[in-house]
């Protein structure tokens, strides 16, 4: 969304509030972008590893090659034939 600067200027909690929810805001200058309204996030932390050592598992067969997966996947079309 864009905006000039007067209506951010006017209605900064309503804009600020959007930008939380993920909407693009950015304030305008004479028609020009001049500014990108972004929720602080803050640092963040520093991830260990391991913290779910032993709470999640794999079935046996999770690393074998499932063969009909694989010609779905390569004998797709990208763009299949319009009606």
């Amino acid at each position: 969304m864009k905006v000039n600067m007067h209506e951010a200027k006017s209605q900064l909690s309503r804009l600020a509030e959007l930008a939380w929810r993920g909407e693009e805001i950015v304030i305008c200058k004479a028609g020009k972008p001049w500014l990108h309204l972004v929720p602080y996030r803050g640092g963040m932390e520093e991830r260990t590893l391991g913290g779910l050592e032993g709470q999640i598992r794999m079935s046996e067969d999770f690393d074998e090659e499932d063969e009909e997966l694989i010609e779905a996947i390569e004998n797709s079309k990208i763009f299949p034939d319009e009606d």
